[in-house]
C-alpha cells in the first residue's frame, strides 16, 4: 500500500522524502517496483480461504483482533492483524457482535396480585422513616454476577438496608427489608414503595 502511493506521489514528491516518511527502505522500494503484482494476490488467496473457514467455524463471531491467532494456529506462522483486517474487507467478511448479556431483575407481566401505587410519585418527606424505596441491582465481578437489594429512606437519602447475594431469590429482597426493620424501627403506617417481583 505505502510503495503504491509512493509509485502514484512521484512526480509531486521527492521519492527519497517519501521514502523516510513512510519508514519505508530504499531496497524494500525498488523491490516492490519489480515485482509482479500478482504475486501477494496469490499468497493471499489461502489466507482469505482459511479466515473464511475460521469464520464459519467460529459463526462468525471472529474478528480482525483474535483472527490473526486462529489463522496462525492452522498455518503455522504469523500474520499482521492489519493484512487480517484488509483481507477480511477485501473478501466481504465482517465479525458479528454478541448481544451484551443483560440481567433480568423484574418480570413486568407476572400473575403475583399488584398493590395499589399509595406512593404517586411523591419522592419528599418531611420526617425520617415514613417514606422507604426499595431497588435491586447487580454488580459483574471476577467470580460473576452480584446480586444487590437496597432499601433508602426518601428523608436522609441513606440507604437503610441491603443485601447481597450470588443469585436472586425473593429471601434477597426479604432480608434487606428485615435489616432496615432491625436498624429503623419505622412506626405504623410507613409507606415502603418496591416494584420488585421476584423472576
Amino acid at each position: 500500500m505505502k510503495y503504491a502511493w509512493i509509485e502514484a506521489q512521484r512526480a509531486r514528491y521527492s521519492v527519497t522524502m517519501m521514502w523516510s516518511l513512510l519508514g519505508v527502505s530504499r531496497s524494500g522500494w525498488h523491490a516492490a517496483r519489480v515485482r509482479p503484482a500478482s504475486a501477494r494476490a496469490c499468497s493471499d488467496a489461502p489466507l482469505i480461504k482459511q479466515i473464511g473457514r475460521c469464520q464459519r467455524q467460529h459463526r462468525g463471531h471472529y474478528g480482525r483482533r483474535r483472527m490473526p491467532h486462529a489463522v496462525r494456529h492452522v498455518l503455522g506462522r504469523a500474520i499482521n492483524e492489519k493484512r487480517v483486517r484488509r483481507l477480511m474487507r477485501q473478501a466481504g467478511l465482517q465479525s458479528r457482535m454478541r448481544p451484551r448479556f443483560r440481567v433480568v431483575t423484574t418480570d413486568s407481566k407476572h400473575t403475583h396480585p399488584v398493590a395499589p401505587n399509595v406512593l404517586g410519585r411523591e419522592f419528599k418527606a418531611s420526617a425520617p422513616n415514613q417514606k422507604w424505596l426499595a431497588d435491586l441491582t447487580y454488580v459483574p465481578t471476577a467470580e460473576g454476577w452480584l446480586y444487590l437489594a437496597l432499601i433508602l429512606d426518601l428523608f436522609s437519602r441513606k440507604f437503610v438496608g441491603w443485601a447481597m447475594r450470588e443469585s436472586m431469590p425473593q429471601a434477597l429482597t426479604l432480608e434487606a427489608l428485615y435489616m432496615a426493620l432491625g436498624w429503623r424501627d419505622p412506626p405504623v403506617g410507613f409507606v415502603h414503595h418496591s416494584e420488585l417481583v421476584p423472576v
